[in-house]
């Protein structure tokens, strides 16, 4: 697949903004300057953001906490999800939630559901809804290796397949659901082998190669599109970090965590830029971006105002 410079770079930024984003909220929960637990996708970035620049504009996304690319690739700002993060009446859920439980229907993010697995039979849904109305549109729905060994992953995935719905399944295979290694999940090789059981065809990729998840994203949307059905993507990865900031991920192998750290997304990717002779100015230019993005995200939601108790209850039903 033929992908030309201006792409390249979109990847790029999206790339950068996604880690960059996330590395300062760890520093800022390690200050104590958030409250609640701190979740981030560190060397799984090239997943969500790939996925998510393959998508059209009115396709909706059902995402988990590892996926912060694709909230930006769907329009969510570096401020809107720094406020989030601080509490703030400027964040996406206007201070109602410190963290990662949140989405926005006019970007067509479905908000993210802790029990990983639920937002399959969601998006599932989302694509019911589509075909029944007959309108070209997909949902993708995000999940972890863990949320395989769950009974809505195997219901969503089944329901999708009998029902030929527009959808696509995106694994985050990062070898641990929290701390319990894949094989002590299933006795299959691959995620992928639950899936291929239902009846549609399945992919298992590179998930720290941002080009290798766009490309079977973009077939797999198309053939949802088309009305082919649903398609299930394994993308192999690592977690970098613990389920969240407060697990020190002491039950990895740290030879396991070298090894995959040779495989960075990001850096893989800057090499890639510099073999298809991407200039280092237009390189070095997204960098300076991303780096002011950040600051003044990190700036808006501290001068942004904390929620008034009257408002805790505003907003909790749907009208």
């Amino acid at each position: 697949m033929s992908v030309g410079t201006e792409d390249l770079l979109k990847f790029y930024y999206y790339l950068l903004l996604t880690r960059g984003l996330e590395d300062r909220v760890i520093k800022l929960y390690r200050q104590g300057r958030i409250l609640g637990g701190c979740y981030v996708g560190s060397g799984e970035e090239a997943i969500s953001v790939g996925s998510a620049c393959a998508l059209e504009p009115r396709d909706v996304i059902a995402p988990t906490h590892r996926d912060l690319g694709a909230h930006l690739v769907k329009g969510v700002q570096p401020k809107e999800y720094m406020a989030q993060y601080l509490g703030r009446r400027t964040g996406l859920t206007r201070g109602k939630d410190g963290n990662v439980h949140f989405g926005d229907l006019s970007r067509h993010i479905i908000g993210f559901i802790s029990p990983m697995a639920d937002g399959i039979p969601v998006a599932a849904g989302a694509a019911l809804a589509f075909k029944i109305r007959r309108e070209p549109r997909i949902a993708v729905a995000y999940c972890g290796d863990g949320a395989s060994s769950r009974g809505d992953f195997h219901e969503g995935l089944n329901l999708a397949a009998v029902l030929t719905l527009p959808i696509v399944f995106i694994c985050h295979n990062n070898q641990y659901a929290y701390s319990v290694p894949l094989s002590r999940q299933m006795a299959v090789p691959h995620v992928a082998d639950r899936a291929k059981a239902y009846g549609f065809p399945t992919r298992i990729i590179d998930g720290n190669d941002v080009l290798a998840v766009y490309e079977a994203t973009t077939e797999a949307a198309a053939r949802a599109r088309s009305g082919g059905g649903p398609t299930f993507i394994e993308c192999k990865t690592m977690r970098m970090r613990g389920h969240a900031e407060h697990d020190d991920a002491s039950y990895v192998p740290r030879e396991l965590l070298e090894e995959w750290r040779r495989k960075d997304p990001i850096q893989r990717f800057e090499r890639t830029l510099r073999e298809r002779e991407v200039p280092e100015a237009s390189m070095r230019a997204v960098q300076v971006r991303v780096l002011k993005e950040i600051e003044d995200a990190v700036d808006f939601a501290e001068k942004s105002p904390l929620p008034d108790a009257h408002e805790a209850l505003e907003g909790v039903f749907a009208t």
